[in-house]
């Protein structure tokens, strides 16, 4: 077996080797070349990919359950399809005539591998599931929904008033309740005589109306005095989708809950999946259902939770990044991906949810967000909201760290926008012993500058390895791999301990000092763990994060050129990612620029609670919707002084940009100059940042 991302550890691979079918298991983006006949469960455990079985392989507990996806994989270079994975034997056959399988679905412990794959692990068979690190907001957020509530006692008929049901409920509404010119959603006029009749015409009418020129509409009715709406206010992201369940007359937020994106299996990436739509002539319609599936899910997840009946459901908000947005709403993404980006539809959209798919109130009405530009989406309109650096006096940075970073830079005068692809390195995905937040992933790293130790936190354990008790406290959930918080400290604090040059390079010197040190033919790594399985930090793994974070320093240093400033004054990073992001291992790294660490905070799901806050008052929809007409769109792929930028952020923290706030509470360490192999002498010249 070969481990794909970590190849730079094999010096030479042999022909037979090279021929193995690769496998990549989604949604953990994990992936490794296996001898044909390998069991599809011992892959997944090879690799580090939770996979459930309980009872060793013998094809009766039935919780290993995978489902392959066919189609052309563009970015692997490959073709999975379900020829590549063995037919079904006695046992599974068994297990499905007896307990029976979900179309699609087969047993990971008795599926053996004969050929290239994409395997998903379906969400419903993990126990130990990602961590959808997406949490609600505990703002006040003044109310002004779409969506009232009003209860009349409409008139009997009278013989010597021929006036219809319809139109004397209509009549009772304007006289009682102001509202005049109702239309009345199609579904209800058949309905309209039974519930009145049903309330001994005492009825509850929702009423919709979202800019005041709109005309209003009756979109749910019930008979008697109904007191309780909600709504949906949902963030649909490349990796997760998070949705808070509000009642829409008090506030109060019924549930949260989240998960990870099914369209990770199509690709990891944003381009990826517009590659996957491209080359597979059903691409976009698999994804569109495979998303509204994921949220017609967390709908009736939320509703349990809450103790909400989901036909209770009214109104809906969301906000998703450029492509999730087409995607969701059945519009083929693929023009952006190539320039010139262009958007089938930049403004605000209003639709009836049951007209796509989503299982709510057959009147629920569903309001995105605005898109700000090609790769600037809804989300980031929704966190520009919440953070609103337009109502700012100072310069604020908001920076939502995703496979494709949203970046919006201004204040009061002026606000800018770009995005960044920094690719699927931070989630985890083409780092060797990456993998997504879930119980067993390393979430810190501290490393001995003097005996080049780590110690670390895994998810899902309180204590940090050094910590007595550790092992014991981590054998439920395992140490499985590093997610992205990690990843980031890692490297900062390799770079810190001098186990890295300002260049990135492992330093082969260290092995001296260290047997974590591991020669891996040209290059070096660094063993963090020495377990099952080994998680090293390789030399591969350290220039992926440079390239990520460079792209979106990059992007960063072009939005001030625009704005004409050297500094921020404060940092918001956004996301559920830029929730965990030690601002001061993020500033070591360089990806954001130097700022008192005391201005950069973590705003969680911004995206979300810019949902939330259009949810609860539509005045907040016209506030963002006129926001996003003034902000200047900047295209980093037409800036000539990206590329300029992009080299000079591949250091860390930086080649020229000077780092003194970071540098009042880390001693950075002196340049040292190596060459790729990590070999090379240590320059000595102290850097001009130095602590002061």
């Amino acid at each position: 077996m070969r481990f794909d991302d970590t190849a730079e550890n094999n010096s030479i691979m042999s022909e037979t080797q090279a021929k193995d079918p690769l496998v990549l298991f989604m949604p953990s983006g994990k992936r490794g070349r296996f001898p044909v006949g390998t069991p599809v469960l011992d892959a997944a455990r090879k690799l580090g990919v939770y996979v459930e079985s309980v009872c060793g392989g013998r094809a009766t507990c039935g919780r290993c359950q995978v489902s392959v996806q066919e189609g052309n994989f563009a970015k692997h270079k490959i073709v999975s399809s379900l020829d590549h994975i063995s037919e079904k034997g006695p046992k599974e056959e068994r297990y499905e005539k007896v307990r029976g399988l979900p179309e699609g679905r087969r047993l990971s412990c008795s599926a053996l591998i004969l050929g290239d794959l994409v395997v998903d692990v379906p969400q419903d068979t993990v126990i130990n599931a990602q961590v959808v690190r997406k949490a609600a907001t505990d703002r006040h957020i003044e109310r002004n929904p779409a969506v009232q509530l009003c209860y009349v006692e409409v008139d009997e008929p009278d013989m010597h008033k021929p006036l219809g049901d319809l139109d004397r409920l209509k009549a009772v509404l304007e006289k009682d309740w102001g509202w005049k010119d109702l239309a009345v959603a199609p579904h209800l006029i058949p309905e309209v005589q039974s519930i009145l009749r049903k309330g001994n015409w005492g009825v509850t009418a929702a009423i919709h109306r979202d800019m005041d020129s709109s005309r209003p509409f009756i979109i749910g009715l019930w008979p008697g005095l109904k007191n309780e709406a909600y709504g949906i206010a949902c963030d649909i992201g490349s990796t997760t989708i998070a949705m808070h369940l509000v009642s829409l007359l008090s506030g109060r937020i019924a549930a949260s809950s989240g998960t990870s994106n099914p369209q990770i299996r199509f690709g990891e990436d944003l381009m990826s999946r517009v590659s996957y739509v491209m080359m597979n002539a059903d691409g976009r319609e698999a994804m569109t259902k495979a998303v509204r599936e994921a949220v017609n899910m967390l709908i009736g997840k939320v509703c349990e939770e809450g103790g909400v009946d989901r036909h209770d459901i009214l109104d809906m908000v969301f906000v998703a990044n450029p492509i999730m947005h087409h995607l969701f709403l059945g519009i083929d993404p693929t023009e952006l991906g190539q320039a010139p980006f262009a958007l089938a539809v930049s403004g605000a959209l209003q639709y009836w949810a049951y007209d796509i798919d989503i299982e709510v109130n057959r009147g629920a009405r569903l309001y995105l967000l605005p898109c700000i530009a090609g790769h600037v989406g809804a989300d980031a309109a929704g966190a520009t909201l919440a953070e609103g650096p337009y109502r700012q006096d100072r310069m604020m940075l908001l920076v939502d760290v995703g496979t494709n970073a949203e970046i919006v830079l201004g204040h009061r005068g002026r606000v800018v926008a770009a995005s960044s692809p920094t690719g699927p390195a931070f989630e985890g995905a083409e780092i060797s012993s990456g993998q997504r937040a879930a119980p067993g992933a390393i979430e810190r790293v501290r490393i001995d500058p003097v005996t080049l130790e780590p110690r670390f936190r895994v998810i899902g354990v309180d204590k940090w390895s050094d910590e007595e008790g550790f092992a014991e406290a981590a054998a439920g959930v395992g140490v499985t791999g590093i997610c992205g918080s990690a990843i980031i400290e890692v490297v900062a604090e390799m770079y810190l301990s001098g186990l890295i040059s300002e260049d990135g390079v492992v330093d082969g010197a260290m092995a001296a000092r260290s047997p974590r040190i591991l020669q891996n033919g040209r290059t070096f790594s660094y063993l963090l763990h020495d377990g099952e399985p080994r998680i090293t930090v390789t030399q591969n793994d350290i220039r992926a994060i440079q390239l990520a974070k460079s792209a979106l320093y990059a992007g960063i240093k072009l939005l001030m050129e625009k704005q004409g400033v050297e500094h921020v004054d404060m940092i918001r990073f956004a996301g559920a990612f830029g929730s965990f992001i030690d601002p001061k291992y993020a500033m070591v790294l360089g990806l954001i620029p130097d700022c008192d660490l005391a201005e950069v905070k973590a705003v969680g799901n911004a995206a979300g609670t810019g949902a939330l806050m259009a949810l609860l008052n539509r005045d907040h929809r016209r506030e963002i919707e006129l926001e996003v007409s003034r902000i200047e769109k900047i295209e980093t792929a037409l800036e000539p002084k990206f590329q300029e930028h992009f080299v000079n952020a591949m250091a860390l923290p930086n080649k020229v940009d000077a780092f003194p706030e970071l540098a009042k509470v880390v001693t950075l360490p002196e340049r040292k100059v190596l060459s790729d192999d990590g070999g090379g002498e240590g320059g000595g010249r102290r850097r001009r940042r130095s602590r002061e």
